[in-house]
């Protein structure tokens, strides 16, 4: 047995919504409490499966969490129980989530070793750990990879300052390493380094617990190695996905929605890449206002040729919005080149898009090109499961757009990235129904 969606197409949604915290941000920073023995109150964290098991990995190692209110939580890493690492609960529950991996750098430069399963998360294609243990290296640690059972072991009791050329642009990567080198003596700098807001806000946090970074939302961070991290007071930035998400619903169900405390300076590229999509966006202060909208048109480039849309690195384009946008673009007037850069397998869920009506061709593991269907006929109910966490709200966005009802099954995908999200649209207006289906 396992939860499915019901969902009725068709429905219009009204009113306002607000975006639940980063969970991207709060992965890092509910790591970053085992870098002191003091206090860390953090609030706006998101009520997720992801962040749910993170904090569970936390606890079996002793760190005492204490629920403040809603979203708010206080943190003490004071008593550490570094044999958990080597527990059979704490590999297997590892395993589940790939967020557990930064809880090598924490490790590392507290405690100076990390022991690690190869973690699980999304399947959307290769992604692999170079860049945080060429890091790791860099700083003087050795690591051992057990092949046959799939676990890693770090030693970092010689770690130093050091130079550090990260190998790629890795948010998970830039954490790891950095939350390794605040407590190293020395001198680290950090080059090619990711600089989204949410590894700003990590940055923020360590700063108020004592950390010296020099460079924050820059591509180099200098990190002077101090002896001692104390507590501090940290709130989670909203969810940049999850409000590029609301906007995608808006604009495939005729909507006219709000989405309030967006935090709309964080946003990057975001909202010029749906207006890009012919999307008309009103900006309220930190509120965003997606008008109701019967066609919307797809721009060219300047010499007429067709758009093309693409993932980069901050402050490019978030790979995270991709599977929407190209959702999106279904049902406008226009063509535009979808193109995936950084993930080989986040476009297969297009499958079932295609079945449900729209016109997709899928050139590689890469690149779609849409055709809109200028919303001259609608896409069709139909049985799918979600791959992944933004494939899976993608193929909500569409069955929410579809006549009749629709189902999606292995939503758990989905509940690792957006909070309660049935019940939140449904207050809006959405008709969903949770299940449980047996296959």
């Amino acid at each position: 047995m396992s939860d499915s969606f019901l969902v009725q197409g068709g429905v219009r949604l009204s009113g306002s919504i607000e975006p639940q915290g980063a969970k991207n941000e709060a992965l890092q920073v509910v790591c970053a409490v085992l870098l002191s023995s003091e206090d860390v109150e953090i609030s706006n964290i998101p009520d997720i499966l992801d962040i749910r098991l993170q904090m569970e990995l936390l606890k079996g190692l002793g760190v005492k969490i204490e629920q403040l209110g809603a979203g708010r939580f206080r943190f003490n890493a004071s008593d550490v129980n570094l044999d958990y690492l080597s527990s059979p609960e704490y590999l297997e529950k590892a395993k589940r989530i790939r967020g557990s991996v930064l809880l090598l750098g924490t490790m590392l430069g507290r405690f100076g070793r990390a022991y690690l399963p190869k973690p699980g998360g999304d399947k959307i294609g290769r992604r692999n750990l170079d860049a945080h243990f060429h890091g790791f290296e860099r700083l003087g640690a050795t690591f051992t990879y057990n092949e046959e059972e799939g676990h890693f072991f770090i030693d970092g009791s010689r770690m130093e300052g050091n130079f550090i050329y990260m190998d790629e642009i890795s948010v998970t990567g830039t954490g790891n390493v950095l939350m390794a080198s605040v407590l190293t003596p020395g001198k680290t700098t950090i080059y090619n380094a990711a600089c989204e807001p949410y590894l700003q806000q990590l940055c923020k946090m360590l700063v108020g617990m004592g950390a010296k970074i020099q460079g924050v939302g820059s591509n180099m961070l200098i990190v002077e190695g101090v002896e001692r991290l104390h507590g501090t007071n940290h709130r989670c930035l909203p969810d940049m996905i999850e409000i590029g998400s609301f906007i995608g619903m808006a604009a495939m169900t005729q909507s006219a929605l709000t989405i309030t405390n967006a935090s709309v300076k964080d946003l990057g590229l975001i909202l010029p890449t749906f207006k890009r999509l012919g999307l008309e966006l009103e900006v309220k202060g930190d509120d965003i206002h997606v008008p109701e909208q019967d066609v919307y048109k797809i721009q060219t480039f300047i010499d007429g040729s067709v758009m093309t849309i693409y993932d980069a690195p901050w402050p490019g384009f978030t790979p995270d919005l991709m599977s929407v946008v190209l959702v999106v673009a279904t049902q406008a007037r226009g063509s535009v080149l979808i193109h995936q850069k950084m993930f080989e397998s986040r476009l297969f869920f297009t499958d079932k898009l295609i079945e449900m009506g729209a016109k997709i061709i899928l050139c590689d593991p890469h690149r779609a090109t849409v055709i809109g269907l200028e919303r001259k006929s609608t896409f069709r109910a139909i049985n799918m499961t979600s791959p992944d966490i933004r494939a899976g709200i993608s193929l909500l966005i569409a069955a929410m757009s579809a006549k009749g009802v629709s189902r999606i099954d292995n939503i758990q995908q989905i509940d690792r990235g957006y909070q309660q999200i049935e019940s939140r649209l449904n207050a809006i207006g959405a008709r969903i129904e949770r299940i449980q289906y047996q296959s």
